[in-house]
């Protein structure tokens, strides 16, 4: 057999898993003289195994458990606490090929195990200690079989804590999972149901790496800045390990390159470095800093472009070659954060610009720990798309791992990671002094430091929470994560120029020297930054609520939550029949209306869309609810409504105020009903377009407390030369208020007010009626910002939209259609033809670019009639996809209608061809994920807007595009 490459093999394939209880075998019989038969099909107790994985993956993928995401079916699923732990420790069982040469050495690398395992490899066993956090890289060199067919076999335990679920569940059930340093919300939490095994398994990459003498480890790099960031050093410091018996005369290289237009790469540095490494041992070496003049800078979501410099980095040794390598994609930014004195709340800089913070929590992308790379970049543009520029990584839930912050890297979402949750709560209080090995949490923290500390999307350190570690563990954190002198000082690159000449350790020697450590998520800026419960709330809210200076007293709120209803059609994939029954609507004696769910939704985590003494009902606003389809589109319109006030009330106080908000929490890793902008089958609620909405980095709003019409400028430019066009539309399809403001100004980073909207104070003011908001240049007509708000008069409601369901708009619709393999890129043009009943708009109302579906996110725009932006735009999507099949004309698809008026709340989704409807269970035919420009809109008469669509279909599925509103019934589709 040929000798094996240098470099790193994936070992996802072929994997088999039994019970432990099931196979009377040992390790090494398995990995020598008995090991089990996989061709052409395992033979009980063996099965196919998912790794990386869990072990009710593995379960679920042949089978033998129901979907425990599924309608009720978890409630079968046998729980760690009642069959013990014996009953989840499984094996697993892999071969693989390797014949290193006589200079080679191989790695095994376990990346994650949950969580602690013996390993055996050829009859030999080793021992890979507890702790679901830590890398475990074994040499196993002189364990490879001479003919390069190795036998692999892994006995994974469950945590040594798995915990009881109480008869009333609870956060975190009894809490005893906190004695161990894992995953804390798999004993269920008021968002999720239990994990039964409470994700026992090999959770990442197995994989070896094949070096030569010499290894490299954990490489640290750091940009440091002067001038106004324009002078730039990149540093790096790593580790070289000579595995030989003999000195390694090496050379290491380092080449920096970053990508231009068309695929073009330039090579920034290429430098070699002579070094000499003692046999058996190891070197810390650090590069000379490398210069770079005006390097493209890395920016958050919103605030400029997400460049990324490849670092590459090798080691030859003499006599053998190329021994080791390492690349990373590197973002050159400083990340400043402090406690603003005027808000008290904790306020970031990236690059010397302070950042308003709009983002939200996240907890893991699936409670099953079935994590892939296209799932994580879903995830990431979903946040991306939704503008938001940062997620809070919450401390029960996952210590993620770099293919999250790599799309985090490419995206632009900045992140924090924070560990524990459960620790210090109960009754009886339950481990108040946290994990029991305290060692242990401390060496998976730092080894999970020295995993993301390269990505330039994490932001901050924070040590729990809304609590804060042990003494002991938060002192060596403080320790472990102290800044550099260089980055300790609020005055930036000014200081940064004589540190560089004083400070003898370099910055990339730290363990991390380059963010904040917080030691809780409502400490230092946090909340009332004093450790009390003052994050919140997470309940229904009047959407005026929101600008009122008495919602919230704090600078930076870290949690505060609402409704997530998803579609219907989700309900219908994810419960059986029973569980498509809406809320009961219960009248109380006061007025108030309480929504008691079915078991199903009970079980699913429902948050109510009313809170009784507090909140009337907010899908009665549009009347009685007669089904599910009913509900969950009045649903949306909460969801929309609710969400796009949330961030619009929180940046009518940028600054004066606020300095940040994150919502709790923007998806759900489980078939769940709350707090969530899409489901777990990746569908986008409403709710995710009201964030994309609010969010953009320039926007008009109208402050819902006030009435008063505000501009926001989030960037760092001052916004001249623009007016606001105010339109209002009543449900008979005129237009009774418009006007257009004079000039105005926005200076940078402010929120202006501009003028009160008095429509509803007008004598004749209808009950019910639209408003439409454009923020546009003067000197083109250029759209900035559209916003659309449906309202309502003080003391009325919406059940006068209900009959306005059945006006009927005319509509035209264009679409073009690109397609490669299996991507499919549509713009789809929609028009509303009704009779305009205003004076022409000053400036024309023609489709909208929502922004570049290859991956910019800036603010939406209106184009002129000629459509030469977006044409342009089309033009980059066509070139990068290589397109195979493209139509020369746009297809037009015409809507009958009579009436003049409001095209309400208009939706597109993507199906297969297939029907919906099934006699033994309903057949769920959209394509997901699916991304959209924009969804859920509506347009007034004579205006058209441009959606982008964007998504995969396997060949032959022929996909279909429906688009249906609230006054809009018919499913026209466009077929592709």
């Amino acid at each position: 057999m040929a000798a094996a490459a240098v470099g790193k093999r994936v070992l996802d394939t072929g994997w088999l898993a039994a019970r432990s209880t099931e196979v009377a075998l040992t390790g090494v019989q398995l990995t020598t003289t008995q090991p089990p038969a996989a061709d052409p099909e395992p033979a009980a107790p063996w099965m196919s195994a998912a790794v990386p994985g869990t072990v009710l993956g593995t379960l679920l993928k042949n089978k033998l458990i129901p979907d425990p995401f599924y309608g009720l079916n978890n409630q079968a699923i046998v729980d760690i606490a009642d069959a013990g732990r014996e009953y989840y420790t499984f094996w697993f069982f892999t071969t693989f090929q390797c014949a290193p040469s006589g200079n080679q050495h191989v790695t095994l690398n376990f990346h994650g195990i949950n969580y602690s395992a013996e390993m055996y490899l050829n009859g030999l066993k080793e021992v890979l200690p507890k702790g679901m956090f830590r890398r475990h890289n074994i040499d196993i060199t002189d364990i490879l079989h001479p003919d390069g067919n190795n036998l692999l076999a892994v006995l994974v335990h469950p945590p040594d804590h798995p915990g009881r679920i109480p008869p009333q569940g609870g956060q975190g059930g009894d809490h005893e999972i906190g004695k161990d340093v894992a995953t804390q919300y798999v004993e269920g939490w008021d968002w999720i149901c239990p994990i039964r095994d409470r994700n026992t398994g090999i959770w990442v990459e197995v994989s070896i790496s094949i070096t030569g003498p010499v290894n490299i480890m954990d490489p640290h790099l750091v940009s440091t800045f002067h001038d106004d960031f324009k002078r730039s050093y990149l540093h790096c410091t790593l580790q070289l390990e000579n595995r030989s018996s003999w000195i390694a005369d090496c050379t290491l290289k380092i080449q920096v390159s970053t990508e231009l237009e068309g695929n073009i790469c330039l090579v920034e540095h290429l430098q070699s470095y002579a070094i000499t490494i003692p046999p058996q041992s190891d070197v810390e070496y650090t590069i000379p800093p490398l210069f770079f003049y005006k390097p493209n800078l890395w920016w958050p979501n919103g605030m400029g472009k997400q460049s990324l410099y490849n670092v590459e980095i090798s080691v030859d040794v003499k006599g053998f070659g190329e021994s080791d390598s390492w690349s990373h994609y590197f973002g050159f930014r400083k990340i400043e954060s402090t406690i603003d004195d005027s808000t008290g709340g904790r306020i970031f800089k990236l690059n010397g610009e302070p950042i308003f913070i709009r983002g939200g929590n996240w907890i893991l992308s699936d409670g099953l720990l079935r994590l892939t790379k296209k799932r994580y970049m879903t995830d990431i543009k979903f946040h991306a798309d939704m503008n938001f520029n940062m997620l809070r990584c919450w401390g029960g839930g996952l210590a993620e791992r770099p293919d999250f912050y790599h799309f985090c890297d490419v995206y632009g979402l900045m992140e924090f990671w924070i560990t524990g949750d459960v620790d210090g709560r109960g009754i009886p209080v339950s481990n108040p002094n946290g994990p029991l090995d305290h060692d242990l949490f401390l060496l998976c923290a730092r080894d999970t430091v020295k995993l993301l500390r390269n990505h330039a999307s994490l932001a901050l350190w924070v040590g729990g929470n809304e609590q804060v570690p042990p003494v002991d563990i938060n002192k060596a954190l403080k320790s472990d994560l102290k800044l550099h002198p260089m980055f300790a000082s609020s005055q930036a690159s000014d200081s940064q120029e004589k540190h560089l000449s004083e400070e003898a350790t370099d910055p990339s020697k730290y363990l991390d020297g380059t963010r904040v450590y917080v030691q809780g998520s409502m400490w230092d800026g946090f909340a009332n930054g004093k450790g009390d419960f003052t994050d919140g709330p997470y309940e229904i809210q009047y959407p005026e609520s929101f600008f009122k200076d008495s919602f919230y007293k704090y600078g930076f709120n870290p949690e505060v939550g609402s409704v997530g209803v998803p579609v219907a059609e989700t309900i219908r994939a994810t419960m059986p029949p029973e569980g498509w029954s809406i809320p009961i609507f219960r009248k109380r004696i006061d007025g108030y209306i309480e929504e008691v769910p079915n078991p199903i939704w009970d079980y699913h985590k429902f948050i109510p869309y009313s809170k009784p003494g507090k909140v009337h009902d907010q899908i009665e606003l549009y009347g009685h609810p007669k089904d599910l389809d009913d509900f969950c589109e009045k649903a949306q319109l909460v969801n929309y409504a609710q969400y796009r006030a949330l961030l619009e009330g929180w940046t009518s106080f940028m600054w004066t105020k606020f300095t940040g908000v994150l919502i709790w929490k923007t998806q759900n890793p489980w078939t769940g009903l709350r707090g969530q902008f899409y489901d777990h089958l990746h569908d986008q609620t409403a709710g995710f377009y009201g964030c994309r909405c609010a969010a953009e980095p320039i926007h008009v709003q109208l402050n819902l407390a006030s009435y008063f019409i505000e501009v926001v400028n989030t960037t760092a430019d001052e916004l001249a030369d623009v007016a606001v066009e105010i339109s209002v539309w009543d449900l008979d399809g005129t237009s009774p208020y418009y006007k257009v403001t004079e000039k105005i100004v926005i200076p940078p980073k402010k929120v202006k007010q501009i003028m009160e909207m008095k429509y509803p104070k007008m004598k004749d003011a209808k009950p019910v009626y639209f408003l439409l908001l454009k923020l546009f240049r003067l000197s083109d007509n250029r759209i900035l910002s559209r916003n659309f708000y449906w309202l309502h008069l003080p003391g009325k409601d919406y059940k006068l939209l209900e009959q306005y369901q059945q006006k009927k708009i005319p509509l035209k619709i264009y679409s073009e259609i690109l397609v490669s393999g299996t991507k499919h890129q549509l713009r789809m043009i929609v028009e509303n033809k009704s009779t305009k009943s205003v004076a022409e708009s000053i400036h024309p109302a023609s489709g909208i670019d929502l922004g570049d579906v290859s991956g910019s996110h800036s603010t939406g725009k209106e184009t002129t009639h000629d459509g030469n932006e977006s044409g342009s735009l089309w033009r980059k999507i066509h070139s990068s996809l290589g397109v195979a099949r493209t139509s020369d004309n746009l297809r037009t698809l015409e809507v009958d209608g009579t009436d003049s008026g409001i095209a309400f709340f208009l939706h597109f989704s993507v199906h297969t061809s297939g029907s919906s409807t099934a006699e033994e269970k309903y057949n769920d035919t959209r394509i997901l994920p699916v991304h959209y420009s924009d969804n859920y809109f509506s347009l007034a008469p004579g205006e058209q807007t441009s959606i982008d669509i964007s998504f995969e279909a396997a060949p032959g599925s022929s996909p279909r595009v429906v688009l249906r509103g609230w006054n809009h019934h018919l499913d026209h589709a466009v077929m592709i």
